[in-house]
């Protein structure tokens, strides 16, 4: 990533394509408070320098068969960097996992799951996750209901 100092109208567009990455460039250049060209051009620039790593839709779970969430705590018996290597190639193959993050302290590693069900959830868990090499423990907690789900990063912009 370029090493690149932000300015506020930097900030503002940022803060903007965080808050929706289909607002056309003509509004974004409104709030930003530019003309359309050089927002386009800013926006592309910090797209290159890695501020911008892409864009996505946030689907509805349950609607699209996913009524289970949870987040499952994973200790290895073996933290070499290979065995941590080789579990991360594995999640990433599991498509229930959405997310994955290595942690230090008592836990190597927290998984973010979705599944049909709960019957689904347990089955990925005992029968894919618990039988994974290298895995000591697993620990799971079902989510009973988001209360703040904020993507992305709070993005001060200077008035």
């Amino acid at each position: 990533m370029e090493n690149r100092k932000l300015d506020a109208i930097d900030l503002r567009i940022l803060s903007e394509l965080q808050a929706d990455g289909r607002i056309t460039n003509v509004e974004l250049s409104r709030r930003a408070q530019i003309t359309a060209p050089p927002c386009l051009r800013r926006m592309r620039a910090l797209e290159k320098a890695g501020y911008v790593t892409g864009y996505h839709a946030d689907l509805n779970a349950k609607a699209l068969g996913f009524a289970a969430a949870g987040f499952v705590f994973v200790g290895l018996a073996s933290q070499k960097d290979a065995d941590l290597k080789h579990f991360e190639e594995r999640v990433r193959s599991w498509p229930e996992v959405r997310e994955c993050h290595m942690l230090s302290g008592e836990v190597d590693f927290l998984l973010k799951c979705v599944a049909a069900d709960l019957s689904a959830f347990q089955n990925f868990i005992t029968h894919v996750l618990t039988a994974e090499k290298n895995v000591a423990s697993v620990k799971s907690s079902l989510v009973i209901h988001a209360s703040k789900i904020e993507p992305g990063v709070p993005i001060v912009v200077p008035k």
